[in-house]
């Protein structure tokens, strides 16, 4: 967890007035490598960067559920549990961009909205994915008292600080030896040196 994913959390909290924000660490990737650090070490991290943001929540279902983590099975466990709350999904342009190769990705529209963020005062580049453009052209809103106060499901793209940090170059940072001072919340830099992870 680092501060390229958590800026653009707060601004969406922010600007839309969420409630709260949960992080759910995923236990299995279904689509790529099993991850370096384990999920019970991805958790620790997630909780130390969330320590003192009482808005902030961390939800550990997919790691308690076991298996691959598919989020549209995540998503189905959260609306059994809470009910009639209104859920969004926020997803980075490049994840948003991947959506149709998710399992059962249009039941996920269907159970919540997407907010997809992006730099502000960044026109939302075209979308190559026919399906997903058409998606786009039948749910989005541009206007956020709607997309907050709207029964249905929609998608917003919201404008945030975005920061060029990635999980990827922090392991490359810490594998050649050097500090993340600044990358990450101290507490996670103490962690990873602790546990002597990414060397």
């Amino acid at each position: 967890m680092h501060f390229g994913h958590l800026r653009p959390a707060l601004d969406v909290h922010s600007l839309l007035s969420l409630s709260e924000i949960r992080f759910i660490p995923c236990g299995q990737p279904p689509h790529r490598d099993t991850p370096v650090a384990s999920a019970e070490q991805r958790l620790t991290m997630l909780k130390l960067a969330l320590e003192g943001q009482s808005d902030f929540v961390v939800d550990d279902r997919e790691i308690q559920r076991g298996g691959a983590s598919y989020m549209v099975d995540t998503l189905n466990s959260m609306v059994n549990e809470f009910g009639d709350e209104k859920f969004c999904l926020i997803l980075g342009k490049d994840a948003f961009v991947n959506l149709p190769s998710w399992k059962d990705w249009t039941r996920i529209t269907e159970l919540v909205s997407m907010v997809i963020t992006q730099r502000p005062q960044i026109e939302t580049d075209s979308i190559s994915n026919p399906v997903l453009a058409q998606y786009i052209d039948e749910k989005r809103l541009n206007d956020k008292k709607e997309f907050i106060n709207s029964k249905e499901t929609h998608c917003f793209f919201c404008p945030v600080t975005q920061l060029d940090i990635s999980a990827t170059s922090i392991r490359e940072i810490v594998h050649a030896g050097h500090s993340i001072d600044f990358l990450v919340p101290e507490k996670v830099a103490d962690y990873i040196q602790i546990e002597n992870l990414y060397r």
